[in-house]
């Protein structure tokens, strides 16, 4: 069993409803152990509708949306324990979608992911690109079951590259078994890699000869198609946040893992009926989030209203960890969905630490590279977005900042500006948990008490 795992960035999850390995239907493979898979048989194909919010819009394109034909089947066995203090589930079993994001030129790969044996989901996202060459560049793998290769052999090219784009170990964990399965691609890591509580080296999780990601580098063999930005921030916490952004010239797309997220109003494919329907239950985390009301009882039967129920509970706690009512989600849920935003847990232990280093991060993103999409690694994509949306969401970083840092003043700035402050506002009442949770995280020193050098 493998005990020591590299700190994903500030994101995870609460348990709520605990519900037994058997109701899972999905797992993770981590370290240096390799996935064990069988036989599958491609599902007919169908498409997937578009959500079209007013001013950022989540959609997928024309693409199809295809898996295989059972949930049962075998396929989809992928079998982890690891994640230390708590594993990442599902445990065994893993439903793999192939969504067309740019016709003949980008396809989205997700599976869910689950916090150990809580009932609380999202989705994680593998990007593959395909290159001039011929060749896949593959970003941010996913658990490499029988399926999931299926599909990505499907597309008819070789893996010639996989990218680890973040420190982060939802996504790290893939990487080695996934280039088991392409021994003949390259191996590319984000910078300043590390792990906790024993800081690892990157052989432990299976992955070997691995090239560095540079900021900047026009030296890698794909620079001409997609080019890439590093944030690499101080210590915010027990290590540093790293993630690396790339921007793929021909389609105008931005590639990001956390960076960024835009929450859609339905549950994505790759969730479960059954881990929906369980977080809808009026379990514990419901009654000691309600407010002081009645809790009913009640059954939970499979149907649109309880399905919608558990996506908006799921997100509250991904997003807030305790949020303030999820006997009522529907108004919080309301505010967070449907618009571009940092996720509240990177914003606020980690973007507003060093929000010098986060504002160049951005300002080069939106200097540089004139993108019309955006390709988070969890919730919603490809989003269609503006460098102006991506500004906005980062329109916190003013307020901690100060005027000094506004070099452009114009109309077009101050309107990214009042829609940075729309983007960052976050339910006052949900973010007391998480507030609480800083200022402890910073008595106790596992947080840093500066904010970029300057006593807070």
């Amino acid at each position: 069993m493998v005990a020591a795992m590299a700190v994903s960035s500030p994101k995870s999850t609460i348990l709520q409803n605990p519900v037994s390995a058997r109701d899972q239907n999905s797992s993770f493979l981590g370290g240096s152990l390799k996935g064990q898979s069988l036989q599958l048989k491609p599902r007919s194909q169908k498409r997937e509708k578009r959500d079209l919010p007013s001013l950022v819009v989540a959609s997928t394109g024309n693409g199809i949306t295809t898996s295989s034909t059972s949930d049962t089947d075998s396929g989809r066995f992928y079998l982890n324990f690891t994640g230390f203090p708590f594993p990442l589930g599902p445990f065994l079993n893993r439903r793999t979608t192939r969504t067309e994001a740019v016709k003949g030129c980008i396809w989205l790969f997700e599976q869910e992911q689950a916090l150990g044996f809580s009932s609380v989901s999202t989705n994680i996202r593998m990007t593959v690109i395909k290159l001039k060459s011929g060749g896949l560049w593959v970003h941010a793998p996913i658990a490499p079951t029988k399926e999931c290769i299926q599909l990505v052999k499907e597309l008819g090219a070789p893996v010639e590259y996989i990218v680890l784009p973040t420190f982060a170990y939802e996504h790290k964990i893939f990487v080695g078994p996934f280039s088991r399965k392409f021994p003949r691609a390259q191996m590319w890591v984000a910078p300043r890699q590390w792990s906790w509580p024993l800081n690892l080296p990157l052989e432990f999780f299976g992955i070997f000869r691995a090239k560095t990601l540079k900021d900047e580098d026009f030296s890698t063999p794909w620079a001409d198609e997609i080019e890439q930005k590093v944030l690499s921030s101080p210590e915010v916490g027990i290590g540093p946040y790293v993630e690396v952004a790339f921007y793929h010239k021909r389609s105008r797309t931005l590639l990001v893992t956390d960076a960024v997220i835009f929450v859609p109003r339905k549950p994505p494919e790759c969730i479960s009926k059954e881990s929906l329907l369980a977080s809808a239950k009026n379990g514990l985390a419901v009654k000691l989030l309600s407010k002081g009301k009645e809790v009913p009882q009640e059954i939970v039967v499979d149907n649109k209203i309880n399905r919608q129920k558990g996506w908006e509970r799921m997100v509250l706690q991904i997003l807030f960890l305790g949020p303030s009512n999820l006997l009522e989600p529907n108004a919080s849920f309301a505010q967070m969905s449907q618009k571009l935003i940092v996720s509240p847990i990177v914003k606020t232990l980690v973007f507003s630490k060093v929000p010098e280093k986060v504002r160049d991060w951005i300002d080069r993103i939106a200097r540089d590279w004139r993108f019309m999409r955006v390709i988070p690694a969890h919730f919603a994509a490809p989003i269609n977005a503006s460098r102006s949306d991506f500004l906005a969401a980062f329109g916190f970083l003013d307020d901690l900042l100060g005027e000094r840092y506004v070099t452009r003043p114009s109309l077009s700035l101050l309107f990214t500006s009042l829609m940075g402050k729309a983007a960052s506002y976050f339910p006052p009442d949900d973010m007391k948990t998480l507030s609480s949770l800083d200022q402890f995280l910073v008595s106790v020193g596992a947080v840093k008490k500066t904010v970029s050098g300057r006593k807070r």
